[in-house]
């Protein structure tokens, strides 16, 4: 295959989840266009609480550095719980973005970065905006400007997206793609600096 690789990882912890749905659905959209796209799940992944220091030992952690460091991009697919991402997202990022002691860094620099969100309100929209910045100022990550956001009352009776915001997932994972293949070639990369 000659696609990129783009990742989607699922950072719900409930096992009935559609955030996880979603994931699912942008993989097969990546995979229908020629990309790989493997889906992580975090229950399968189960990282530790982020210490700093233990963490950095963990199988969890490294398939996930190595999956995140390796990537064109990732799609974050994640609910939202208190107005933001779950816990288990921000969790992820701290390991991930870390630089170890034993010399291990940040596997975000410069990645393209796309959010799914399922939620029960519409009225969170906003929640990914203060992981965003920080995915952008940090890591220099290239966040896509189509965040797909869903509530409740985007699913229909049978457990789909309803058409209008089906065709919202679709394109935020192909502009996801896009920009991920406009970015491959970039002439520069990016590290801990101001």
């Amino acid at each position: 295959m000659n696609g990129l690789l783009l990742p989607v990882i699922s950072c719900s912890l409930d096992p009935e989840s559609r955030s996880r749905d979603l994931a699912t659905q942008a993989a097969e959209l990546l995979k229908s266009a020629g990309h790989h796209a493997p889906v992580l799940d975090l229950r399968e992944h189960a990282l530790p609480a982020f210490d700093n220091s233990s963490v950095f030992e963990t199988e969890p952690f490294a398939r996930l550095h190595r999956a995140i460091a390796e990537a064109d991009g990732i799609i974050l697919a994640t609910p939202i719980y208190n107005w933001a991402p779950s816990a288990a997202t921000k969790s992820l990022i701290e390991a991930t973005g870390a630089t170890g002691d034993d010399g291990t860094s940040a596997a975000w620099f410069d990645k393209v970065v796309t959010f799914l969100c399922a939620a029960g309100l519409q009225q969170s929209y906003m929640a990914t905006s203060q992981l965003a910045s920080s995915l952008m100022l940090d890591f220099k990550c290239v966040i896509n400007p189509y965040v797909g956001y869903f509530s409740s009352q985007d699913w229909d009776d049978d457990g789909g997206l309803i058409p209008d915001r089906q065709s919202r997932l679709e394109k935020t994972v192909a502009v996801h793609a896009e920009l991920a293949a406009l970015l491959s070639h970039r002439s520069y990369s990016s590290n801990w600096e101001v």
